[in-house]
């Protein structure tokens, strides 16, 4: 395949002063919701959580997080007229697998900053030489800052052909991807391209659900129905899919006008594993002050909206495709994954962690890439 060339710019990240004064002056004047009854999360965010996460926000040090993004090369390109933003660091190892992490929703290129070290130098973390990685992680099109989005009809698939070309560009004529959830999904359109040279796609779930047809179900044990109550509790819970696939410009005006609108909406990082979840409240400030910094959430939303009216038909992934499945995640159910996806060749179940391992268990993930990518 004919690499694209690539225009090519360094980037760091650097939020004007301004704007993190407006951001503690929006936070002091915030007006907060009455609380529900008992004040839990069986209504949503709660009121108490607020108000703490709040408190912690009036010192939450963004500099810092700059400073960490900012110790690792970074650029913006465009593709298809598309602003693209991403980290790109090579290892010393010149024969180092190059991998492409693909960051969830909602999160960010801060989802991988607790594992890009380990892959790169595996040697100073526990690994072989040979388990070296050349690391490139893009902002998806309409995150952090990779904008303006540039028009409509942004799907997974897209998103996959975006990330074909960048690594392309880059040179590399052979790469793995990694990702979970949003990230998952653009993983697997890349298995499903399967283009030349592709290493296969190491992700965290494959969304394969019950259609309804005879026998389907046949041989399901009590991990098989446990992992279908999971799936009957989240859509129970997940509101914002269909907010976001149906109203997500209504939504994103309160998000850009209130700080503490996006941190609420951020509710997935606390909420998914039902009281499980190991992401620290720093990690979710980090990635809360990201989309208001950078006033994203508008076009982060639209991603389910296009995904809902794409008319795609479902295809089964005949590429190479690896599954870790983290305890208190979604839970792929395999004989399910196996009837969409030809080529699952690695399958890991592990004992901690949710849906965003990566900020979690930011080692178990490193691990298990290892494995896959040997």
């Amino acid at each position: 395949m004919t690499a694209t060339p690539l225009s090519i710019r360094p980037f760091a990240v650097h939020v004007p002063d301004a704007d993190l004064d407006d951001l503690h002056e929006r936070l002091a004047r915030t007006r907060f919701a009455p609380a529900a009854p008992d004040d839990s999360w069986e209504y949503g965010t709660p009121q108490s959580y607020l108000r703490d996460m709040v408190a912690r926000w009036t010192t939450f040090d963004w500099r810092a997080v700059e400073d960490r993004l900012n110790a690792y090369p970074g650029f913006v390109t465009e593709i298809d007229d598309q602003p693209l933003h991403f980290l790109h660091v090579r290892s010393a190892h010149a024969d180092a697998t190059p991998l492409l992490l693909a960051h969830t929703y909602p999160g960010s290129v801060l989802d991988f900053l607790g594992m890009i070290d380990a892959l790169v130098d595996p040697t100073a973390h526990g690994g072989r030489p040979q388990d070296a990685f050349h690391v490139v992680v893009p902002s998806m099109p309409g995150f952090g800052f990779s904008t303006p989005l540039v028009g409509a009809g942004w799907t997974m698939a897209r998103v996959a052909r975006i990330y074909d070309t960048l690594m392309r560009g880059l040179g590399y004529d052979a790469y793995g991807v990694h990702g979970s959830d949003g990230g998952a999904m653009v993983g697997r359109e890349l298995a499903i391209l399967d283009p030349d040279g592709f290493r296969g796609a190491h992700v965290l779930q494959l969304f394969s659900f019950p259609t309804g047809a005879p026998g389907e179900m046949d041989g399901f044990g009590p991990q098989e129905y446990a992992a279908l109550a999971h799936m009957q509790w989240f859509q129970s819970v997940g509101a914002y899919n269909t907010m976001n696939a149906s109203r997500p410009q209504t939504v994103a005006a309160g998000l850009a006008d209130s700080p503490v609108a996006t941190l609420a909406y951020h509710e997935l990082f606390e909420s998914f594993g039902n009281g499980t979840s190991l992401v620290t409240a720093d990690q979710v400030l980090a990635q809360a002050s990201l989309y208001w910094l950078t006033n994203t959430y508008a076009t982060a939303a639209r991603y389910h909206y296009a995904e809902q009216r794409s008319g795609a038909e479902p295809v089964v992934s005949t590429g190479r495709i690896g599954v870790a499945v983290f305890k208190d995640d979604f839970q792929t159910i395999r004989s399910l994954a196996e009837r969409d996806n030809a080529r699952i060749e690695h399958w890991t179940e592990h004992p901690r962690g949710g849906h965003y391992a990566a900020l979690e268990v930011p080692q178990d993930v490193v691990d298990d890439l290892r494995v896959f990518f040997a």
